[in-house]
């Protein structure tokens, strides 16, 4: 049976930004690092029931193992110059982009949407720099909706290091050598747990 969502009791009605000096790094190793702040976007709530609504969610299909399977998740992603479906998301590219700009040396320009409507929806271990090449390190800032899911880093082949629960407007940025040297997956789960919007901002060319 699909669980319902059960709203945070400490979310606000309105949709605003919360200040990103409050953000705490843990340094992986290699490079790596990761920022995290929870309820960065207070009204996520609110907002979470939109994009589900609005945003034109599409399922995908690959190819494994000699035969073609669903994708575990919904998906939909907002290219260059697209529209984002909650003038919010905007304000929250472009403050990140902002506040990341000596790092990041380049605007995130791309969001990439997955809605994780069960806990039967996942992602595999894998790293977002596939467009890069194994030497250019990348950046990416993932806003969560909706109830927590867990997120995993590792380092690449190795075992499960680091552990985020991530819903109701939290915010978590991977940088510096993450994307080449650390890997990420949202795991299935068998526990009862209500539905999840991630949304991913990136830079060009990396998927």
């Amino acid at each position: 049976m699909p669980v319902a969502f059960q709203p945070s009791l400490f979310d606000e009605d309105r949709t605003a930004l919360g200040d990103l000096a409050d953000l705490r790094r843990t340094t992986l190793g290699d490079g790596a690092w990761v920022d995290v702040l929870p309820g960065w976007l207070h009204g996520a709530d609110e907002l979470f029931a939109r994009l589900v609504r609005e945003v034109p969610w599409r399922s995908e299909s690959r190819e494994m193992y000699d035969r073609i399977v669903d994708v575990p998740r919904l998906v939909h992603t907002y290219g260059v110059g697209a529209e984002l479906p909650d003038p919010v998301l905007t304000e929250a590219r472009d403050a990140l982009t902002a506040h990341y700009a000596d790092e990041l040396g380049e605007p995130f320009v791309t969001a990439g949407c997955c809605y994780y409507r069960d806990g039967q929806d996942s992602v595999a271990w894998h790293g977002d720099n596939l467009g890069r090449g194994r030497t250019r390190d990348t950046m990416v800032a993932i806003v969560s909706f909706g109830s927590p899911r867990k997120l995993l880093l590792r380092p690449r082949g190795g075992s499960v290091a680091v552990t985020h629960a991530l819903g109701h407007g939290d915010l978590l940025v991977m940088g510096g050598s993450c994307q080449r040297t650390w890997e990420h997956a949202v795991p299935k789960t068998s526990r009862p747990v209500g539905p999840r919007v991630s949304v991913q901002f990136r830079p060009l060319n990396v998927f």
